[in-house]
Formats: C-alpha cells, structure tokens, sequence
C-alpha cells in the first residue's frame, strides 16, 4: 500500500476546485484532473474513494475554512453593529484569500446533483441565530423573517463581492471593491435592519 504524501492530497484538491470553477462539475473528471496533476488517475484513487467522494471532502474542506475564517474574533453576544462588521469583514478577507473556494462553494451549494454534507454548520448555525436574536433581543434591529433578515443583511455584502469578482458592475464597467464602498453599504445596510 502506498503512502499518502498530504502536499499532493492537496495539489489534488486545489486542481480539482480550480477545474471545476472554471469548467463546472461537468468538465471535472479522474482523467483530466490526474492530466492537470501530473499523476496518474490510480493515484488520485489513494486518496479519494471515487468521484463523489473527492466532490463531498472538496466542500467539507472548504467549508471548515470558511467557518473558521468568518467565525474568527466572532461572539454571537458582542454588539451588533460591531458584530455584523465584523462578518463583512472576515468574509470579505475570506473571498480575497479563497477567491475559487468562494467560488467553488457557490457552484456547490446551488447543484442539485451534489450532496451536501454537514459540516460545521451547526456552530456556525448557532453562533448566527444566538447573534440575531440578541440583537433582536436588545432592540438593535427588528424582528424580521429569517429569509428577509438575511436578503438586507448580507445581500448587499454578496452582491458587491460578486460585482468584484467578475469586475463587472451591473452596467457592465469594471468594477473593484473598495474598504470605503463597502464600510459605506454597511452602514446603508444597518439602517435598513433598525428601522
């Protein structure tokens, strides 16, 4: 049996979301991605039970990073002004540092083909429900549905990022994202959820 060397574990995984930003699910296959690593498809089979299973660790991987890169400096009890900034910020810092995780994250989420295993999800879950009702709690915003909370929340944050990585606004010019027009919606975006 052959040794798992973990750097080319990683190769693998870091081609494989590469391909799969680029060409979606569909142009991700063992040939091509053993072809971009310079190895052969046997190999990839060392470390991943089969497809599926390099598809699920991919978002397992990516996930555990997001969670604990947004979730950094985090309390679900702290103020909520200075809380939500907080998660603009991690998760801008996050998308700059992962732009294809980001990426490949959305592409899995919105698959319906893929399973989408749990992963730190419940302490993320539960840091952002006790972080909302507290503020909700202590009169810092209003009750909203969770849906609607979310859409002004971070909709705004999402829109941007994406404006920026395409570096398209919506009228088709380059686009980048800047601390001042973000820190900007922001504060647009906070006046929405107290009134």
């Amino acid at each position: 049996m052959r040794v798992k060397d973990e750097q080319k574990a990683a190769l693998i995984r870091e081609k494989a979301i590469e391909m799969i930003v680029r060409e979606g699910f569909d142009g991700l296959s063992m040939h091509k991605l053993a072809k971009a690593v310079d190895i052969s498809v046997s190999t990839i089979y060392i470390y991943f039970k089969n497809r599926e299973d390099l598809l699920n660790q991919l978002y397992i991987d990516v996930m555990t990073v997001f969670v604990r890169e947004t979730l950094l400096n985090f309390d679900p009890d702290m103020d909520f002004e200075a809380g939500l900034w907080l998660q603009w910020s991690n998760r801008y810092r996050y998308i700059r540092q992962y732009p294809l995780h980001y990426q490949f994250t959305e592409q899995f989420r919105n698959s319906p083909l893929i399973l989408h295993p749990a992963v730190g999800k419940d302490d993320f879950k539960q840091a952002m429900v006790k972080f909302n009702a507290n503020a909700v709690r202590r009169q810092q915003i209003v009750e909203l549905p969770t849906e609607v909370y979310w859409a002004l929340a971070y909709g705004p944050f999402y829109t941007l990022v994406n404006f920026h990585l395409h570096n398209s606004s919506i009228a088709g010019k380059p686009f980048k994202l800047s601390e001042a027009l973000l820190k900007q919606t922001f504060e647009r975006t906070i006046i929405a959820l107290k009134k």
